[in-house]
């Protein structure tokens, strides 16, 4: 069960994910469209709601594992 400073943390992350992320999108010129990891097209889907992401869901959460468990 997390306590208080576990919640804290990961609104934090969140939350600087969020804003780095806008930034992203802010410098990207163009949506990709195949992932940078696996070379899989990224679905429409995908693009419209995340249009900085450079990687399929697959990847993003793999990515998203490996940072985990670095800390």
């Amino acid at each position: 069960m997390a306590d208080n400073a576990d919640i804290a943390t990961e609104l934090m992350e969140r939350r600087l994910e969020g804003a780095l992320a806008s930034r992203l999108q802010a410098t990207a010129p163009v949506h990709a469209t195949e992932c940078e990891e696996c070379g899989d097209e990224i679905p429409a889907a995908r693009r419209d709601a995340a249009p900085w992401a450079t990687t399929c869901i697959e990847c993003q959460g793999m990515r998203e594992q490996h940072a985990r468990h670095r800390r």
